[in-house]
């Protein structure tokens, strides 16, 4: 596994360099797939956010999904050591989800146990949407401005595999083409441990 170490703004020290490697070594008896580890280190300048001003984000590429982490504290071996905590927690259940899914039992799918939950309960404002305005082909003036796109893949999943992956990457929304309709779909988690799709249609 390639271990890339950057600071943005901050002065990595080879010692924490070292560090990062023996930590993310741990990772490694779950998934001996991980192609690359990319870790981050972010100082937050506000002297209010003193007990959370150290930000430490691990993203590790796979052969499958990417699964990211991130922690915030005083200090980046603090934040190190609760952002790989998490990343362990993920993959271990990862290594759990394939040893069910390659073995003689498999369990209910999220998408067939909460399917009918989905269809009938209704988003109860959890999603806004707003009255698109006349185009008169003008430049956008509203407030706020596009700063970043992103591609991903949009090879086609289940919902089960979707909901899966958008815990891998600990988003709160996770955008797919759903294998079973082909259309473009969107799961987003709910209060408590609930989760909704959103579903484009013609």
């Amino acid at each position: 596994m390639d271990i890339v170490v950057r600071g943005r703004n901050v002065e990595v020290p080879d010692h924490y360099r070292q560090h990062v490697a023996e930590k993310l070594s741990r990772i490694e008896r779950y998934d001996d797939r991980i192609i690359r580890a990319d870790v981050e280190l972010l100082h937050e300048k506000n002297p209010r956010q003193a007990e959370v001003c150290q930000r430490v984000e691990i993203t590790c590429r796979v052969k499958g999904p990417v699964v990211r982490a991130e922690a915030c504290s005083s200090d980046f071996y603090k934040a190190l050591d609760i952002a790989t905590e998490r990343l362990e927690r993920k993959f271990r259940q990862a290594a759990d989800r394939r040893r069910v899914h390659h073995g003689r039992h498999s369990p209910t799918s999220v998408a067939a146990a909460t399917g009918a939950l989905v269809e009938a309960e209704p988003l109860h404002g959890a999603v806004a949407v707003a009255e698109p305005e006349p185009d008169d082909g003008g430049p956008y003036d509203g407030p706020g401005q596009v700063i970043r796109e992103k591609e991903h893949p949009a090879k086609p999943m289940s919902l089960d595999q979707a909901l899966f992956e958008m815990e891998l990457v600990g988003h709160d929304f996770f955008l797919f083409a759903d294998a079973d309709s082909g259309r473009a779909s969107v799961v987003y988690r709910r209060k408590g441990y609930d989760y909704g799709v959103i579903r484009l249609v013609e």
